[in-house]
């Protein structure tokens, strides 16, 4: 095709390395585009993405134990599916039940403590280096009253927000229940559906990355799962042996706390020496301190390395980026989701450009999401 007249020169006028970046611009500046849209999706409707995820790794978790009663009990697969999230159901309302009653017997001890301790702060106030009067400390204590009433309407939308958020969490509750039954159930007619809405070329090499991608979120899954369970322990029986009130609920905190990674065991675990300031004073307080940074070295050192690591393929240094980077993005669920999240993108992505992390698997079926039989 002829070139017009005057078009070549003022191509040629331009230099090629700005060609060049102007092309890249246009293009990162629509995939940033469509990025920012993306995430304006999932913020909106985070209560079905964040139901569908943990739904997701329910089923990752539970499907070697519905397979064992189809195997072995002889279980047809709907009740072995109705069996699996029942009993992942009874499980999580006893620990619950649990630490509810712990925290019922024991919060008036502790509350008492907490005014013995409030009693001895003020004393220090007036004793101490401060030798603030007991006018002064009055004044204080009407400032704080008067804050608190002036800011009354703010606490009371806090409420309504509390609400509404409570109401949340029970609605992605019951899709996350309502999802991992039916991905347990028909999980290989979903996923075919998925596949299908593919070009015919892509279906096959999106299944198999898919089934190494569900590979690693198993395993991150399971490994999160005997790291939060040595951090509870290791936390819990600290408590335990220093008289610390509330263990036992301090151990499910730390538990639950353990599937943020790097930070999470670390928070929940300040509670305990918290409560241990108050309960038993600064000295059982520092020791409960080094309990929880010597599990928190045994779980950073050895069991995120040897574990960790092996199952998910992320340097420790991505982990800390990738979860600041999720929690500044979606908060606590973002911080959730992260590890797995990237370690699913980056066993997925390895294997389209021809880095196979599970030859083994071949074409096997899908695991978890097999086909009916």
């Amino acid at each position: 095709m002829p070139v017009p007249p005057g078009s070549r020169g003022a191509a040629d006028a331009v230099p090629r390395s700005i060609q060049v970046w102007s092309a890249w611009s246009w293009r990162v500046v629509a995939i940033v585009a469509a990025t920012a849209v993306l995430f304006y999706l999932l913020a909106y409707f985070k209560v079905l993405v964040v139901a569908v995820a943990v739904a997701l790794l329910l089923t990752v978790l539970l499907t070697p134990f519905t397979r064992w009663l189809e195997r072995v009990l002889r279980f047809r697969r709907g009740a072995a599916a109705a069996t699996s999230v029942v009993g992942l159901l009874v499980l999580v309302s006893g620990l619950i039940a649990l630490a509810g009653n712990s925290i019922v017997n024991g919060f008036g001890a502790l509350a008492d403590q907490a005014f013995q301790g409030l009693d001895t702060l003020l004393t220090w106030l007036s004793t101490g280096p401060l030798s603030l009067s007991a006018d002064q400390i009055q004044q204080y204590r009407d400032q704080l009253t008067s804050s608190i009433s002036d800011n009354a309407s703010t606490v009371l939308a806090g409420a309504l927000s509390a609400t509404t958020t409570i109401g949340h969490v029970l609605a992605g509750a019951l899709i996350t229940l309502f999802c991992t039954l039916f991905f347990l159930l028909d999980g290989g007619r979903i996923w075919a559906w998925v596949v299908g809405l593919l070009p015919v070329g892509s279906r096959e090499r999106t299944h198999q990355a898919a089934r190494r991608g569900l590979v690693t979120l198993g395993g991150y899954t399971r490994t999160q799962i005997l790291v939060a369970l040595v951090d509870a322990i290791g936390i819990g029986l600290g408590a335990a042996i220093l008289r610390v009130p509330l263990a036992l609920p301090l151990a499910v905190l730390v538990f639950l706390g353990s599937f943020i990674p790097i930070v999470g065991a670390l928070v929940s675990g300040s509670v305990a020496v918290l409560v241990a300031l108050v309960a038993h004073g600064p000295v059982i307080a520092l020791v409960m301190l080094a309990v929880v940074l010597l599990v928190q070295q045994i779980e950073g050192h050895v069991l995120q390395p040897l574990l960790m690591g092996h199952a998910v393929s992320l340097h420790p240094v991505a982990v800390v980026l990738v979860v600041a980077a999720g929690s500044l993005t979606a908060g606590i669920a973002g911080a959730l989701f992260a590890v797995p999240l990237a370690a699913v993108v980056n066993t997925v992505v390895l294997y389209l450009h021809g880095h196979d992390a599970y030859p083994r698997l071949g074409t096997e079926p899908l695991v978890p999401f097999r086909t009916p039989s």
